[in-house]
């Protein structure tokens, strides 16, 4: 049974977890005298974290990463009552867990704990490997939008530059002449690319002067439309958004602050005689 869970202050502490267990069983208590039951959950424990799920739906109503989690007790004097703290993903708070199991909140607790010494242990193998690899790919995707906007652009200019080009040869062509054939484009609806040589300066025969052609860029690092090539590697650190770099500093500091598993009393008042 999910008792609920609610803020606390401090992602630590016996006496955090206790206020909480506290609140929450007198919540329970006075949605009992309203006639409301108690829901009841499923708990899928793993290396990713701690999954709370309806058990008939299977719909995940809270999903707890592990390296989020820092503390876990359970009620040494009840075998039901287990509690963990974890840190909100979108609020960043730290809330408090609190559940009744059937006589079994020790292993659970103690599942959690494995669970987390799993998932750091894979996180020192990998070296944050996996997390490095999402940056890389994020930030791949980032430059192949900024070439795909870029190439868009450059395909619009290349148009003009041919619509510009056939409204001069238009009005160079002598009266009565046949107006000549535009060439033909390929795929990319471009003009198919010859070798021409050099440009002569001689006018032509109603003296316009054709139109100049683009030259070449010189420069080693820059491509035929004068963008730097793209280099998959080159991406710096600077170039990955900064929601991914600041999972990877969460998921460190999450797995140094640690899990600390206690056993304590959590049955100290009169509404926990029947616990």
């Amino acid at each position: 049974q999910f008792l609920g869970s609610t803020e606390v202050e401090q992602p630590k502490g016996t006496e955090v977890v206790r206020d909480a267990v506290r609140k929450l069983k007198f919540a329970r208590h006075i949605k009992k005298s309203e006639g409301q039951k108690t829901p009841k959950v499923e708990l899928q424990i793993s290396i990713y974290g701690v999954k709370i799920l309806d058990p008939k739906t299977k719909e995940v109503q809270h999903n707890c990463q592990l390296h989020r989690i820092s503390f876990c007790a359970d009620d040494k004097t009840d075998k039901r009552i287990f509690t963990f703290i974890c840190k909100d993903s979108e609020s960043n708070k730290h809330l408090c867990y609190v559940f009744d199991s059937e006589k079994c909140a020790e292993e659970i607790t103690l599942t959690i704990g494995q669970a987390f010494d799993l998932a750091y242990r894979k996180f020192l193998e990998s070296g944050g490997k996996d997390v490095e690899t999402r940056k890389q790919i994020a930030g791949l995707q980032k430059r192949i939008q900024e070439l795909e906007t870029e190439n868009t652009e450059l395909k619009n200019k290349v148009q003009d530059l041919e619509n510009q080009l056939r409204i001069t040869q238009v009005h160079a062509s002598p009266a009565g002449s046949v107006t000549p054939k535009s060439p033909s484009t390929d795929i990319f609806d471009m003009v198919p690319f010859s070798p021409i040589s050099p440009q002569s300066s001689t006018p032509t025969r109603n003296g316009t002067q054709p139109p100049p052609v683009p030259s070449r860029s010189t420069e080693i690092k820059r491509d035929l439309f004068g963008a730097e090539p793209f280099d998959p590697f080159s991406c710096g650190a600077g170039d990955f958004p900064p929601d991914i770099q600041s999972k990877l500093d969460e998921m460190q500091e999450g797995f140094k602050m640690g899990l600390t598993l206690e056993g304590t009393v959590f049955c100290l008042d009169p509404l926990d005689s029947r616990c």
